[in-house]
């Protein structure tokens, strides 16, 4: 992966910091910002659902720092921003479902943990700030793709937090004259996406119960569709975002996504497929279904055309793309396991 650079600045003038970058899209980002040279790459992370294995092997990189740390914790926040140039914000509380069960931890993490972020920031010398926010900003808008002025009302307590962060990194930006842009993911995946826990995403739960020999549960009929996006095009618009220099770029979000959408059914056909390489036995496993989940939107599909030609955005990988690299990647990790 990130056989192609996205940045054009050399790396090595530069320092990183990656909040949640022990997390499934931040060690990805990290995996880039070493890669490349990156003059200092710090890591602040509570490892709450991020995994230290997923960093570990840069800890003999000589640019490579990392920070146990909460960023419900200001000073925590402002100690992991001293020197350093560029900020990727992507930690935070995932999960709808998750919210739904406990809206006050959602709201701590995802809200107070990013206004600590931007006072940090702000008083701070980072130039700019990229951060992660999400495609359930769209909420019950039917609207199909999704383009990034116009919205519905949030459908989750999770929606709510990260609408909450574009309206925070607006004022913050007015305010305080700071560079801030904010990446709508759209259901991201890949690998090092974790398939442990109660609110695991679909396509890691999935991969891990085929390669168990189990029958993955699907919510509803499998006809909801969703915008599959591979995490290198994520960390693509990341570097982008970070770099990108014309004003008009600055200070808005944009929908991060490959611009198609595949069903649940077209997940499962797809990952039997490339799995069964490795196991004959799973393309003979059949999905079962059960009644749909409070709070999923039935399609998402995301218009990249903003990304395209503010960010000079264009994504590598499709959907089948990213799931034949992630197959592999899952069969080996968890059957290692």
């Amino acid at each position: 992966m990130y056989e192609v650079p996205y940045h054009k600045s050399d790396l090595k003038n530069f320092g990183f910091l990656v909040t949640g970058g022990a997390g499934f899209i931040g060690s990805n980002i990290v995996e880039y910002l070493i890669k490349y040279g990156a003059g200092k790459v710090r890591v602040l992370d509570n490892l709450a659902t991020g995994y230290y294995a997923n960093i570990e092997k840069f800890e003999g990189n000589s640019a490579f720092e990392f920070v146990k740390g909460d960023i419900r914790d200001l000073e925590a926040c402002q100690r992991a921003v001293s020197g350093i140039d560029y900020v990727f914000h992507q930690a935070a509380l995932g999960s709808v479902p998750r919210s739904i069960a406990d809206p006050i931890t959602s709201n701590d993490v995802n809200v107070s943990g990013f206004v600590n972020m931007l006072v940090a920031v702000r008083d701070s010398e980072v130039k700019r700030m990229v951060y992660a926010a999400s495609s359930s900003t769209y909420g019950d808008s039917t609207e199909l793709p999704k383009v990034e002025e116009r919205i519905g009302k949030p459908l989750s307590p999770y929606a709510v937090t990260k609408y909450v962060n574009e309206l925070y990194a607006d004022v913050f930006a007015r305010t305080y004259n700071m560079e801030l842009i904010g990446l709508r993911y759209f259901n991201v995946f890949g690998p090092r996406q974790s398939p442990n826990g109660a609110y695991a995403a679909v396509i890691p739960k999935f991969a891990q119960q085929f390669i168990e020999h189990q029958s993955p549960l699907i919510n509803g009929d499998g006809l909801y569709s969703r915008d599959f996006t591979f995490v290198d095009n994520v960390v693509q618009a990341n570097l982008l975002s970070a770099f990108v220099d014309a004003p008009e770029a600055l200070n808005t979000v944009y929908n991060i996504a490959y611009g198609d959408r595949s069903t649940l059914n077209d997940l499962v056909h797809f990952l039997k497929l490339y799995l069964s390489e490795y196991d004959p036995a799973i393309k003979f496993i059949d999905a079962i279904h059960g009644p749909n989940r409070i709070g999923d939107i039935p399609h998402s599909l995301a218009s990249v055309e903003k990304a395209k030609k503010l960010l000079g955005y264009q994504p590598r990988f499709s959907f089948s793309e990213g799931l034949k690299i992630a197959a592999e990647w899952y069969f080996k990790t968890l059957m290692k396991d």
